[in-house]
């Protein structure tokens, strides 16, 4: 296979920068020490098959040993000033080994190897913070004598640690999600049980690995890796587990939900988010925003754009200029570094957007640029008119798809966004201030982004959505808090009888 702009495809370069790296483990990581098993899963990538790495299958047994470990691991006291030196010695381990880190995001994963290469250092920032936001939580005296009755009172809350957590996370930012669940939790003084996408455990492995060598506590991190069918519910039905953390789709989530209890549940289920382009847009900025929006990392980001209502007045202008953008675009090897659309996690996730693209077509609608699959790549794909109902209008399709629907106004346009049933971020191009607050107040998500695609996040930010995109926020700040719980201290002033007669 070849290269070639908006065609075929073309393998890349094989190895590491360093050559093979045997010195990330490739065990399981249960109370400080590293567990080979005999079963083992084989870590491949999508474009050619080729075997990366074979890793040890955990088994329930497997689980319910680390989360022990977690739980035995709170006994040990681990004061914030120490949490803070491992999480900033852990950033520094990672940005000094940034290109290992960003051939295993390439090879193991769905990122060409230059947006692999912007994970780490964004990973490394996550921890930073994590550490700062650690030093910033604390508690707050009440005012209890705002009620009748209570002015001998006085009172105040602390937040401590939620205990146990089991932390899921995907496979599309296998490193930055480690950071964004693993850098408040141990910030927060919290103990973690990870399974990790099953497709991509090398950067959680090599990730458990750096941390370990700065300092983290035996037990305070567990990683088991494997099947998420076989390990998923033996993890979050645990009682020893408080909080479940989960980066994932809406039927795993829901299926958490069922599974885990009388637990916090932090979720973030996807989304198949809205960009609404008005009339007076800037179309220099609008199409290269929405065409990144839409085709980094192959489609699969929950932030990725898949809806495009355009005002009628620009339509025309609009789907003419995507189309042209399109067609530069090169797909091919994850590790070439000409391709800007890589394979996509799997042939089998490759053969269902394009069972989507089919049925939206033979329901009516017309590809623009496109709609073509060579195994696990798909190249970057425009269609408009899809009638609604269809899986492309209505379900995450999370691939490198994107559909174009004409609007005649604003009012028609967040209808239409707002017309399925997930809600984390929406976008707009506009010059008019009216217009955008508009959209602010009519759409139902978590973030409203204003002349930028809805692939924008702020790692500082409050990250979350409605309906279906999930239920509890990320984001440093947001992330701590949810990660601990409060306890009430009020101290009743009362003289009692007798009271400093003993002077």
């Amino acid at each position: 296979m070849s290269t070639r702009k908006g065609g075929s495809v073309a393998p890349g370069p094989p190895g590491s920068p360093s050559g093979s790296d045997t010195t990330v483990p490739q065990g399981l990581l249960i109370g400080g020490s590293w567990v080979r098993t005999d079963r083992t899963f084989d870590v491949t990538n999508a474009f050619d098959d080729e075997r990366v790495a074979a890793i040890s299958a955990a088994t329930a047994d497997h689980v319910r040993a680390a989360v022990a470990a977690a739980d035995a691991s709170l006994a040990i006291d681990f004061p914030l000033h120490a949490r803070y030196d491992v999480l900033m010695r852990a950033a520094d381990r990672i940005e000094a080994s940034q290109d290992d880190y960003a051939w295993a995001i390439a090879r193991e994963g769905s990122k060409t190897i230059r947006e692999a290469r912007r994970e780490p250092p964004r990973a490394a920032t996550i921890l930073r913070l994590s550490a700062e936001e650690g030093r910033r939580i604390h508690g707050e005296t009440l005012p209890f004598d705002s009620r009748a009755g209570s002015e001998n009172r006085v009172g105040y809350y602390f937040r401590f640690p939620i205990g146990v957590i089991a932390a899921i996370t995907p496979f599309n930012d296998p490193l930055a999600m480690l950071a964004h669940k693993l850098g408040p939790a141990i910030a927060t003084g919290n103990a973690v049980v990870l399974k990790p996408a099953s497709a991509t455990p090398l950067s959680a492995l090599r990730f458990a690995r750096d941390l370990m060598a700065s300092g983290l506590p035996d037990g305070r991190l567990n990683v088991v890796t494997g099947s998420g069918g076989e390990l998923g519910d033996a993890l979050v039905s645990d009682p020893r587990v408080r909080m479940v953390t989960f980066t994932g789709g809406v039927r795993t989530g829901e299926h958490i939900a069922r599974t885990a209890g009388l637990k916090k549940l932090s979720m973030e289920l996807g989304s198949n988010s809205p960009v609404i382009v008005m009339p007076d847009a800037d179309l220099d900025r609008a199409v290269p925003a929405i065409a990144s929006g839409a085709f980094a990392q192959a489609g699969q980001n929950c932030l990725g754009v898949q809806r495009v209502f355009i005002h009628d007045r620009v339509y025309d202008a609009f789907a003419r200029r995507l189309a042209d953008h399109v067609a530069g675009l090169t797909a091919g090897s994850s590790m070439d570094e000409r391709v800007d659309v890589c394979a996509m996690i799997s042939a089998a996730q490759a053969t269902r957007v394009e069972s989507w693209v089919r049925q939206a077509v033979e329901l009516g609608a017309r590809i623009l640029a496109g709609g073509k699959r060579e195994g696990a790549v798909v190249w970057p794909t425009i269609v408009e008119d899809v009638p609604r109902g269809a899986r492309l209008d209505c379900d995450e399709v999370y691939g490198p798809v994107v559909a174009l629907t004409r609007v005649s106004s604003l009012d028609e346009a967040i209808d239409r966004a707002n017309g399925v049933n997930y809600g984390l971020h929406a976008a707009i191009f506009t010059a008019s201030l009216a217009d955008a607050f508009t959209a602010v107040q009519g759409l139902t998500v978590g973030g409203v982004i204003v002349n930028d695609s809805t692939d924008y996040r702020l790692d500082v930010m409050p990250f979350g959505g409605t309906k279906s995109s999930g239920i509890g926020r990320e984001g440093i700040q947001f992330a701590c808090a949810e990660m601990t719980q409060t306890r009430v201290v009020c101290f009743n002033l009362q003289a009692q009888p007798g009271a400093g007669a003993a002077r």
